[in-house]
């Protein structure tokens, strides 16, 4: 038997209100999806949302060259097709005119304003008659609309797939992503235990300050972080573009968040465990391995989360700190070209963006059920 308060409105305004959100978080995703597997032609004449429907479009195409003319009943005819044979499309309208684009229906026969005569059939063959001869070396101009039937195809992933440097670009951003997601969780889980259960002058400092460099702009910083790590990196002798400045690079653009995170949840820890391990003759670091990082494990996978999504559509620090070059051009960079080199196509476009989030995909419902219990864990109490 169900409670009176289960079916109270608040609570239907709640789920609700999720469902609502759900939807809205979905549909893009979903369209995305669709789109990246309709036929490049009816992506760019309809919306995603009337893939199953049947699609109109607008075309223009020439007779062949007036030299094709063969002469019938006392007439000169030009003979051919507008369509492929056998293909799922059907003529429905069709003018000479770009006034009046529809002026005839397919099977019809129409006069033009210079006595020919135009036929096109639902299957695309047509027929142009004048009684003079062709002149000229063009054809006639014809205005057609068909009606395409719902089409879909892999053909777009594969002209993806299969684009020069693609694989590589698939290494080099999980060589960036993998290291600058552990990194910064190791440096922040320690700091995060520090900054939580150990006593030292200064400690209420650095959490203000951690909490402040959260609202640093990353690009105000960028360029600063460049030119100390170019300084640092010519003492040294090390190369200008390696992977080595763009871990580091990442590593401390995420570390505020990941300390914020970690402190929280660490300082939310049963204060009895500490003490009793501490009793037991258990070391800070020995506290940290065995206890700590365990019962942690929500708050990492919390982060994880979150800095690999940052790291794998990153663009601007993986050209600012590896460079551009083909061979260490990341996943984003490599299919930023490959948009530029084909004008923009929706088609892939829509391939392309479904790509490059089939791996964050992955990590996200692989840790999602740790995401929740990690950000919620010390809200409410802390240390």
């Amino acid at each position: 038997m169900f409670s009176r308060r289960s079916f109270s409105p608040l609570t239907l305004a709640v789920h609700l209100s999720v469902l609502l959100i759900v939807v809205l978080w979905t549909l893009p995703t979903a369209g995305l999806l669709i789109s990246s597997l309709r036929d490049k032609d009816q992506i760019a004449v309809s919306g995603w949302w009337t893939a199953l429907s049947t699609s109109t479009q607008n075309l223009q195409g020439r007779t062949d060259l007036p030299d094709t003319q063969i002469e019938r009943d006392g007439r000169f005819v030009l003979e051919g097709r507008l369509i492929a044979q056998g293909a799922p499309e059907r003529v429905t309208m069709f003018g000479a005119s770009s006034l009046d684009p529809t002026a005839f229906t397919a099977g019809e026969t129409g006069q033009l304003r210079n006595g020919n005569l135009l036929t096109v059939n639902a299957d695309g063959t047509y027929e142009v008659s004048s009684q003079a001869p062709f002149e000229g070396r063009r054809g006639v101009r014809i205005f057609y609309t068909i009606e395409a039937p719902p089409r879909f195809t892999l053909e777009n992933y594969a002209s993806v797939l299969t684009a020069e440097g693609l694989s590589q670009s698939f290494v080099n951003s999980l060589t960036v992503a993998i290291p600058a997601t552990i990194i910064p969780i190791l440096i922040a889980a320690f700091a995060a235990y520090a900054l939580s259960w150990m006593k030292f002058p200064g400690r209420a400092i650095l959490i203000a300050c951690v909490v402040g460099l959260l609202v640093v702009p990353l690009q105000m910083s960028l360029i600063p972080l460049l030119r100390i790590y170019n300084d640092v990196g010519a003492f040294f002798g090390l190369p200008a573009k390696t992977y080595l400045g763009i871990w580091l690079a990442h590593t401390g653009f995420g570390l505020p968040l990941a300390i914020y995170l970690l402190r929280n949840y660490i300082a939310g820890l049963p204060k009895e465990i500490i003490e009793s391990a501490r009793v037991d003759g258990a070391s800070d670091f020995e506290i940290f391995v065995k206890i700590i990082l365990p019962l942690s494990f929500p708050a990492l996978a919390s982060f994880a989360i979150f800095q690999f999504l940052w790291v794998w559509n990153d663009l601007l620090v993986a050209i600012v700190f590896l460079g551009a070059q083909d061979d260490q051009l990341v996943l984003t960079g490599r299919l930023v070209n490959l948009l530029g080199s084909r004008g923009g196509n929706w088609e892939i476009l829509t391939a392309s963006a479904f790509v490059s989030i089939i791996v964050p995909l992955i990590v996200f419902f692989a840790l999602q059920r740790y995401l929740v219990r990690g950000l919620l864990a010390g809200s409410v109490k802390g240390g």
